[in-house]
């Protein structure tokens, strides 16, 4: 036989937690159902930004390995043609990550809220919710505690980080173009001087980098070709600060080419002096200037370029909110129609603010009218989208 408690013995206590009072006040007040729908709610919305947080670090990752996959393709290939030092490909690479990143990120934000809304539509979860009579509005309060904190990583990035690598990208550049001809030699490669006058190949380097093996020498001198192959060579410096590429046990070949008076000479020591340019002084581009410069000479350029980063924070948080109604997918029909639509949507979006941004610049189109024109046509767009979702589910439920 079960036993029966004795009267007064307290068979269970709920647990207490700071959305209810206790068991005892909150059945005094009449607040246990209050407090359990306070709890679903907490519950629901821990589980949905787990969900959104889970998802948006795959897609960064996926985007960014993508990106840079994509940029350190194009930099080892100016690499390859000499255009480019080997060693400055890592560090124009962390340059570039940083200038992509609000990009990346708005793109992010979009398709994690996109994706798990759709998921939802599939394993009809959002035909609960909708017959639970929650409107679809019910989800920008977690879509936007969500994206709220992304929206203002991407608004300092934009703002401030991304020009500041740009700028820091454009110096190293500029360092690079100013170093010396024997700096950029790299074994292998054939490298054009500053003044196109001498083409460098060398087939390879000693262990410690001071002296290169089997050099080849072209130039052009007084309208005569002249070439010049040697076993090794070396950089030397004079005692007023000149500095010598110094080729050593080698050939001289001088003539014109398809004529056959040539002169061959062969030396033991040969010396030709290295040109130092002088870095490139000059303007900054826009995307180079920090946001403050931009403000401090607000011409048509500038103006362009503050227009582009001010879109980017105003983007990602119409984006986030579009993808609520934009993820409606029909379990029953096809599940890639929506993903197009918004893909092409977000496609508009950025075409759209490069399109206000070019205006800008040619000064067809005032920046006062640029920089919120399009965000406010796209948020017209997004309460249409919800009104057209909405009334479609009401209609739905009154048929039932």
């Amino acid at each position: 036989m079960d036993a029966k408690p004795e009267r007064g013995h307290i068979l269970w206590t709920p647990p207490q937690n700071e959305l209810c009072d206790g068991p005892i006040l909150g059945s005094m007040r009449g607040d246990i159902p209050s407090c359990r729908n306070r709890l679903q709610v907490a519950i629901f919305q821990r589980s949905l930004l787990r969900e959104f947080g889970n998802l948006a670090v795959a897609v960064f990752a996926t985007l960014l390995a993508i990106t840079l996959t994509t940029q350190l393709i194009r930099y080892l290939g100016q690499t390859a043609s000499g255009k480019l030092l080997s060693e400055a490909v890592l560090a124009l690479l962390g340059f570039s990550a940083l200038n992509y990143l609000p990009v990346l990120l708005s793109l992010t934000l979009f398709i994690s809220v996109l994706m798990t809304i759709s998921r939802s539509y599939r394993d009809s979860e959002m035909v609960i919710w909708f017959s639970a009579g929650l409107p679809l509005t019910a989800w920008v309060r977690p879509v936007l505690i969500f994206a709220a904190p992304l929206v203002l990583v991407i608004a300092l990035l934009s703002l401030f980080l991304a020009p500041w690598a740009n700028s820091q990208s454009e110096e190293y550049r500029r360092q690079l173009d100013s170093r010396n001809e024997l700096s950029r030699i790299a074994p292998g490669v054939f490298r054009e001087s500053a003044n196109a006058e001498r083409v460098f190949f060398v087939e390879g380097v000693t262990g410690d980098s001071s002296m290169v093996q089997n050099v080849f020498v072209t130039s052009m001198q007084h309208g005569r070709l002249g070439v010049m192959v040697s076993r090794r060579g070396f950089e030397e410096t004079a005692a007023n600060g000149d500095r010598f590429i110094v080729l050593a046990d080698g050939r001289r070949y001088e003539g014109n080419p398809g004529e056959a008076e040539y002169r061959v000479m062969e030396f033991k020591r040969y010396a030709a002096r290295i040109e130092t340019r002088e870095a490139k002084v000059g303007q900054l581009p826009a995307r180079a200037l920090s946001t403050q410069e931009l403000l401090d000479d607000p011409h048509q350029g500038n103006l362009a370029e503050l227009l582009w980063r001010i879109g980017l924070p105003l983007a990602a948080l119409n984006l986030t909110l579009l993808a609520i109604p934009l993820a409606f997918v029909n379990p029953r029909a096809s599940r890639s129609t929506n993903l197009v639509f918004a893909l092409l949507t977000y496609m508009v979006y950025s075409n759209l603010i490069s399109v206000s941004q070019a205006w800008v610049s040619q000064g067809k189109l005032s920046f006062h009218v640029g920089w919120w024109a399009v965000h406010v046509a796209m948020l017209l767009l997004l309460l249409a989208l919800f009104y057209r979702r909405m009334s479609i589910n009401a209609a739905f439920r009154r048929g039932r």
